[in-house]
């Protein structure tokens, strides 16, 4: 395989949602139901402080890189043979409406609830009122964007093998 412009975009492509996948993966493996086993306080103390921590512009880049290298690759490849094109688009659709749409109009909205609550001021029963209301909605969205991350993932690759039996 020549390094072209087209593999440079296709890789960058997969690394950056591979990168997504292994976070979503990561957080639903070992994450959520590490901190799950906490008490209400720290549950929520550690969530707070996570979602905080995360929001940085490296974090961004690998967050919505997929989206916008997708749309740009499906511009670029848009003379590539259907197979190719259909991947692609698909990954990108899938990536798109299941991880960034999911994360911007599901999370994140949990997440906002959750940082406006002084943790350390709230009684026993807010605490446990606030994790009720929070962590089940939470882990099931995430779990959606787990299994679409790894989805629009493996359709990527499927891709790079399709690109690279037609000397795209």
């Amino acid at each position: 395989m020549d390094i072209t412009l087209e593999t440079i975009l296709i890789s960058v492509l997969i690394i950056l949602t591979g990168l997504s996948a292994g976070l979503c993966f990561t957080w639903t493996n070992a994450i959520t139901p590490g901190i799950g086993r906490l008490d209400d306080q720290g549950y929520l103390m550690s969530f707070q402080q996570m979602n905080r921590t995360i929001i940085n512009p490296l974090f961004f880049v690998v967050f919505f890189g997929p989206s916008i290298l997708g749309f740009i690759c499906l511009y670029w490849f848009k003379g590539s043979p259907d197979t190719l094109m259909w991947l692609l688009a698909s990954a990108t659709a899938t990536y798109f409406f299941g991880v960034v749409l999911v994360t911007i109009f599901g999370n994140v909205p949990l997440n906002e609830m959750l940082d406006k609550v002084n943790l350390n001021t709230a009684s026993k029963n807010e605490l446990g009122q606030l994790r009720e209301s929070f962590e089940l909605k939470w882990n099931r969205l995430h779990l959606i964007r787990t299994i679409t991350s790894v989805i629009s993932f493996l359709l990527l690759l499927i891709g790079l093998i399709q690109a690279t039996k037609n000397n795209i």
